[in-house]
């Protein structure tokens, strides 16, 4: 059996689900318009840079929908499922998760978006398995804002799908070939630990290594 992992944002869809889901909030009236718009882009510009602090902007792409009754954020999601993000579900980046689900490969989205807003993302996608930031409650189920455990961010991908893994009884050499399929640099770590990365829609950065390293690179959108 192989392990096939999924980044998701650049990835398999052709923008960031985190920043889109922050707009969204500006959208509806949720979020202070323009200064909301201009934090959400500064985070998304440290992402993009490698420099990004992952507990203060969870701290702040959260507090818009967290202070709000769970149902309210659940209804809002569910308007960005189905006016945001369905029409960056594109049949080539459905195809390619189908490919390998088909050849019976053990398949995980692994994001560094938290899991709020990607678990309807992954279920689109058909991946059952969704290792995502995980966020927080208090003793009476209310997000608080913080991050729970290791984040799905850079090297803790790593841990992350080895904690997985350990739990299903598993470790990394069990399979014959590991593949990874990301377009960022935070992932140079993931993308080094497994035998088949895959430099997807890869950014300047991440493209300029690929090359060096003789790595595929995959063009799923423009």
């Amino acid at each position: 059996m192989n392990l096939t992992l999924f980044d998701l944002d650049g990835t398999l869809i052709p923008h960031d689900s985190d920043h889109a889901f922050g707009g969204f909030m500006v959208d509806i009236g949720w979020a202070d318009g323009e200064e909301w718009r201009r934090r959400n882009d500064e985070f998304f510009a440290e992402y993009q840079a490698g420099v990004l602090n992952l507990d203060r902007y969870i701290d702040f792409a959260s507090s818009v929908w967290r202070q709000r009754p769970l149902a309210e954020a659940l209804a809002a999601r569910e308007r960005f499922m189905a006016e945001v993000m369905a029409p960056m579900l594109l049949p080539q980046a459905r195809a390619l998760v189908k490919k390998h689900q088909d050849a019976g490969d053990l398949v995980a989205l692994v994001t560094a978006t938290n899991e709020f807003v990607t678990e309807p993302i992954a279920a689109a996608f058909g991946i059952e398995t969704l290792i995502a930031v995980q966020l927080e409650r208090d003793a009476q189920g209310r997000y608080t804002g913080r991050v729970e455990g290791v984040p799905s961010f850079q090297a803790g991908k790593i841990t992350r799908v080895e904690a997985w893994l350990t739990g299903l009884g598993r470790q990394w050499s069990d399979f014959e070939r590991i593949y990874f399929y990301s377009d960022s640099i935070n992932d140079l770590p993931l993308l080094e630990r497994v035998s088949d990365p895959v430099a997807t829609n890869p950014t300047p950065a991440l493209a300029k290594i690929a090359s060096e390293r003789g790595w595929p690179q995959l063009t799923l959108f423009p």
